[in-house]
């Protein structure tokens, strides 16, 4: 969606998430992935936990800086939600197509209709809506505390919070059975780390990205560092009853990374917009879906086709005898990203952009 006012640190910004995706995605050796760029493994928050919440929290900053200027101007929302909406179909339909695409090659056991490119979809659908139709910033405001007490209060009064036990990983089961990320065929459980109920989260955090737009569109600054600090003050005090879980998209951790991105943004605005530094990481900004998709069909592509294995072993097995495993893996993901980034800087020379 093309934007009017378009700001070099948010494009940055996206961009820089997006290598960060590409880097965790693709470690080359996942029995001795880097510690840094690994997930926790339940409750917790890693620098890895950040990536996937600082994608969505742009998502909502981009649809304020690109539908709200056309807004105030008079535009008839009907047609840019349309549009909108239309974009997030695409965006679902690219998602299950690459699923798909990992089912046939990898010879997966079963088709996983979640992911990360559906639940950025539905969380886009859902602030395009917002963005168009529900305008005040009161009732987003209100909408937002809604979500975190709502989804909280579900999280808290119905099972547990461990994997097996809580009501998101119930509702998998129920609804996406077999189809999940994770099945047992044994206890009949399924979950869902992009599962169904735990977007809840994720939509708060696309809802906060949407307010911070809105306060960066119009210069607020002060706003935004308040924002930020009370985010991560919140989020830190929070834990006391639901504690840091990406895979739950718990309301404390929507607030945590959510201070965390104000934070990264209002030093990207500075940085780029206002003392005209680089914007380093654009190229992959404002090409972010295709790199994305692209990096999964060529993993996919490499790993169907067995490729993969000895790549790995011929470019890196060298390295993990003489520094160990971990710093082979850390490097072939470093590589894999600065082939893409040769990849969407030669894209952007020439001015092709892939848009969904």
């Amino acid at each position: 969606m093309h934007q009017q006012k378009r700001l070099a640190s948010v494009d940055a910004l996206r961009g820089l998430t997006v290598a960060a995706m590409l880097l965790v995605n693709n470690p080359g050796d996942w029995g001795h992935v880097f510690w840094p760029l690994e997930h926790a493994e339940w409750h917790g928050c890693t620098p890895t936990d950040l990536i996937f919440p600082f994608f969505l929290f742009i998502v909502g900053v981009s649809l304020s800086l690109a539908l709200g200027p056309r807004l105030d101007a008079g535009a008839a929302p009907g047609p840019l939600l349309r549009g909108a909406l239309q974009r997030a179909g695409r965006i679902m339909a690219l998602g299950l197509l690459l699923h798909l695409l990992a089912w046939w090659l990898m010879h997966k056991p079963e088709f996983r209709v979640m992911g990360v490119l559906q639940r950025i979809a539905l969380c886009f659908g859902f602030a395009a809506l917002l963005a168009c139709g529900w305008r005040s910033a009161k009732a987003q405001w209100a909408l937002l505390l809604a979500l975190l007490l709502g989804y909280g209060g579900l999280l808290l009064g119905a099972g547990d919070l461990s994997k097996a036990g809580n009501i998101a990983s119930w509702l998998d089961t129920q609804l996406l059975w077999r189809f999940a990320y994770e099945w047992d065929a044994g206890t009949g459980r399924a979950h869902d780390p992009e599962g169904l109920l735990s977007t809840l989260g994720a939509l708060a955090t696309t809802l906060l990205g949407l307010r911070a737009g809105a306060w960066l569109r119009r210069g607020a600054r002060r706003e935004l560092c308040w924002l930020a600090a009370g985010s991560l003050l919140l989020g830190a005090l929070a834990t006391a009853w639901l504690p840091w879980n990406k895979q739950l998209w718990t309301p404390s951790f929507v607030l945590w990374t959510g201070g965390w991105a104000t934070a990264a943004l209002l030093l990207a605005h500075q940085l780029v917009d206002r003392l005209q530094w680089r914007p380093l990481g654009r190229a992959f900004g404002v090409n972010a879906i295709a790199a994305y998709a692209g990096a999964w069909m060529c993993t996919v592509l490499l790993e169907g086709l067995g490729w993969m294995a000895p790549l790995y072993a011929a470019g890196f097995g060298w390295l993990a005898r003489l520094a160990g495993p971990s710093m082979a893996s850390l490097a072939f993901a470093l590589v894999f990203v600065a082939v893409w980034a040769l990849i969407v800087r030669w894209l952007d020379r020439r001015g092709w952009y892939f848009k969904v």
